[in-house]
């Protein structure tokens, strides 16, 4: 799906949950309210609500605080902040001292040798990840 489609959808959705008409000047009005800057037009809030355009950081942040969602979610979805949130879980919980100690040293490698180290770990992986095609007998190795 297009990514302005999608903003368009998680708008709308936002605010029919915050309790407010789905409509172009209403979106107009209550933004207009809180943003300090110069103000949107009724057209750039029909593009918004209309899959024309996606607004940028600082007016998606006004308008993910009038109507109390988080900008990422507003901007991304729902679906990429748990993608993320995953992510961080995981290298939080597998990572231990031996680990962030062996990261130091290898940030501390110059280039050339952070490279080749990468390539190995990188080779390793691959011959020992579950869905490798590595013999039965190496793959306990």
């Amino acid at each position: 799906m297009d990514e302005k489609i999608e903003f368009t959808h998680r708008l709308r959705a936002a605010m029919v949950q915050a309790g407010y008409a789905v409509s172009p000047s209403v979106l107009e009005h209550e933004f207009n309210l809180r943003w300090y800057g110069q103000p949107i037009s009724n057209q750039a809030a029909w593009g918004w609500l209309n899959s024309r355009s996606i607004p940028k950081q600082d007016k998606l942040q006004v308008l993910a605080e009038w109507l109390k969602i988080e900008p990422e979610v507003l901007r991304f979805g729902e679906t990429v902040r748990k993608s993320v949130q995953e992510q961080r879980r995981r290298w939080e919980e597998g990572v231990g001292y031996l680990e962030r100690e062996t990261f130091d040293a290898f940030l501390q490698l110059p280039a050339p040798q952070r490279k080749l180290i990468r390539e190995v770990i990188l080779t390793f992986a691959k011959v020992h990840s579950p869905d490798s095609s590595a013999p039965a007998d190496q793959a306990g190795d």
